[in-house]
């Protein structure tokens, strides 16, 4: 999402409910979570999520990394409107090419990631490099109907006060999204059977657990 009219209207959207709905349900899917952390935050887009952590967990220190330049000079606009620029850091990179910020973190968060990646091994080979030992793992993202009929609705009930091209994003991303059993196949290639994969909401995936 590089065009900055798909930047902008992602985010100006209001994602305030499923965003913070997805900051609430860590401490259940992760309990025991670090009071003080260096965090990875990969595909932060606007750094909505981000900053949510970020007040969340006072003591995390969070590396946020996304490829689109428009969507970080929201994100970078946003973290300093919220006074949190000392504890969220925003940083431009394309994976797999580019260089991370940082390794050995002790919390990997994505939100949102997964689906656009045409090689899904790359997001969880990133996380692997990325994380330091028992690290932390935090992976959301929409999960694909099984049906057209029920993927329409979904459309309807959630984007269609939106924007055209918000709602013709948000279509896109349903159908290119995963399902849970794909998630899964995906992790046992990976060589992360430590991690689980639920259904979050009507929409979302989470994939979470500590590595080994």
């Amino acid at each position: 999402m590089d065009a900055a009219e798909q930047a902008a209207a992602y985010a100006s959207a209001d994602f305030s409910v499923p965003h913070q709905f997805l900051v609430d349900r860590i401490s259940r899917l992760l309990p025991g979570l670090p009071a003080a952390a260096r965090v990875l935050d990969l595909g932060c887009g606007p750094a909505d999520v981000a900053v949510r952590f970020a007040r969340a967990f006072p003591g995390w220190q969070i590396d946020g990394v996304d490829g689109a330049p428009a969507m970080l000079e929201l994100g970078g606009a946003h973290v300093a409107a919220a006074g949190l620029a000392a504890r969220v850091r925003l940083y431009q990179a394309v994976l797999p090419g580019d260089r991370l910020p940082g390794s050995g973190y002790q919390v990997i968060l994505s939100n949102s990631l997964l689906h656009h990646l045409h090689q899904p091994q790359v997001l969880w080979r990133t996380v692997r490099a990325a994380a330091g030992p028992g690290a932390a793992v935090y992976v959301t993202d929409l999960r694909r109907p099984a049906h057209n009929h029920v993927l329409r609705q979904l459309v309807d009930a959630y984007s269609a006060p939106e924007p055209a091209v918000l709602r013709r994003d948000f279509e896109a991303s349903l159908r290119a999204a995963f399902t849970v059993q794909e998630v899964r196949a995906q992790l046992v290639i990976a060589g992360l059977p430590e991690l689980a994969v639920t259904e979050l909401t009507d929409r979302h995936l989470a994939v979470f657990g500590c590595l080994g």
